[in-house]
């Protein structure tokens, strides 16, 4: 009763209630961190030595707090004290830090919330997180020493240990990927506000998808997925943790790969996610098309009401967004009159533009074996693409050739077809 003013109120209360001679009874239902929790405290009360670590300092110190084990209720030294001073030892290492906001978690939360242990953690997080590993006593060094050793190497009979290794900038994004959403996107936050580079901020978005999202591997070929506890997310949940990664995407263009960007089109596709969603995905992809492969464009249409095999609405709007974001790099170009002057740079890669053209160019030949797609659609498509971007027109007659020997009405789309070429070539 002397170190918890909680306990002392309750059985002063209890004992004042209680008829002489009948034992006092106090039942305490509510201490953060349960029964494990108010044994540490007890243990505390009687001296007796408890083990702390930093998986159950979080709820000790909850539970201090619950009990009234203030200054006012043990004066120097008391646990509240003791258990904030063993939290910042343990907000120094990453490892410890991440165990003790993974305990952060039930009904635990709200006062670990509230005495802002939640948001202390995460800051401790972000901010190893963000450090140069490269500099003198960095706060990573005991993930540095204990994963960066190399392989010991035995040579004419002795053993060598190499120098350790720093880690690369992704050394986080595994376990940081355990995390459950609300707490990750808050990490995720710090870490940007703390300058966090785009590139970093994307590669843990993609690590956490592809660990969460059972979606984007059944359809695009990662490994993993299934969440941290290998249970297998509903597809509204998945949904919504889609809709939340795409929002907390990096806008800079090339950031996250486009494969990915494909991965998380296709899902959003097949979850049927938001329109916000799928236009922001839209809109990425779009900007860097030329980094895309033939595949990436041959998103499946889903639902009854579908007519065509593959959404070609949105490889169209994917077009448009790559135009739009070109458009002053195509005023700006000169006329082509041979495939060499679609060359960018000493490397002789073809340019965006040109890369994108003959991307079309081989989709166009694949969806034209789809009866359903309309003539209109198919020519939009084709105009989209700048006239000097085509060198060698061999692409688009092959698509327009497949285009014609499946049509339901090839004299007329025939004649149509002939009329483009004429007006455009």
């Amino acid at each position: 009763m002397s170190r918890s003013g909680t306990l002392q109120k309750l059985i002063s209360e209890a004992a004042a209630g209680a008829d002489d001679g009948e034992p006092c009874s106090v039942k305490l239902h509510d201490v953060p961190g349960g029964a494990a929790a108010f044994e540490l405290a007890a243990r505390f009360c009687y001296d007796v030595r408890a083990e702390l670590d930093a998986g159950n300092v979080v709820a000790l110190r909850c539970a201090a707090e619950h009990l009234g084990m203030t200054e006012d209720h043990g004066g120097e030294g008391n646990l509240v004290e003791q258990a904030e001073a063993f939290l910042r030892d343990v907000l120094g290492s990453w490892d410890d830090a991440l165990r003790a906001l993974r305990s952060c978690d039930g009904a635990l939360l709200p006062l670990a919330e509230e005495l802002l242990v939640v948001p202390r953690c995460i800051d401790a997080l972000a901010s190893k997180a963000c450090a140069d590993p490269t500099l003198f006593g960095w706060p990573m060094v005991e993930y540095y020493t204990a994963r960066g050793l190399e392989e010991t190497v035995m040579w004419n009979g002795i053993a060598t240990a190499g120098k350790p290794r720093s880690p690369g900038p992704d050394w986080w994004y595994k376990q940081a990927s355990s995390l459950k959403l609300p707490v990750y996107k808050r990490l995720i936050t710090a870490m940007r506000s703390k300058g966090m580079s785009p590139e970093n901020i994307a590669g843990s978005l993609t690590h956490y998808a592809k660990r969460h999202l059972s979606g984007l591997t059944r359809h695009s070929g990662y490994v993993g997925g299934g969440g941290a506890s290998g249970t297998v997310l509903s597809d509204v949940e998945q949904r919504a943790l889609l809709e939340e990664i795409v929002a907390l995407l990096p806008v800079e263009r090339g950031v996250a790969t486009t494969r990915f960007l494909r991965g998380l089109l296709r899902t959003a596709t097949i979850l049927n996610a938001g329109a916000a969603c799928r236009d922001a995905l839209e809109r990425m992809a779009g900007n860097q098309l030329e980094e895309a492969a033939l595949e990436d464009l041959l998103i499946p249409n889903t639902g009854y009401a579908v007519e065509t095999l593959y959404d070609v609405d949105c490889v169209q709007r994917m077009l448009e967004q790559f135009v739009a974001a070109n458009t002053s790099a195509f005023a700006a170009s000169p006329e082509i009159t041979d495939e060499a002057q679609l060359v960018d740079g000493p490397s002789g890669e073809l340019m965006p533009i040109s890369t994108v053209a003959k991307l079309v160019d081989g989709y166009l030949a694949e969806v034209a074996t789809d009866t359903n797609v309309k003539l209109s659609k198919f020519q939009s498509i084709a105009e989209l693409v700048p006239d000097y971007a085509r060198a060698i027109d061999d692409g688009i007659y092959r698509a327009i050739d497949i285009y014609l020997k499946v049509s339901k009405h090839s004299e007329r789309q025939s004649l149509e077809l002939d009329i483009f070429l004429w007006k455009k070539y």
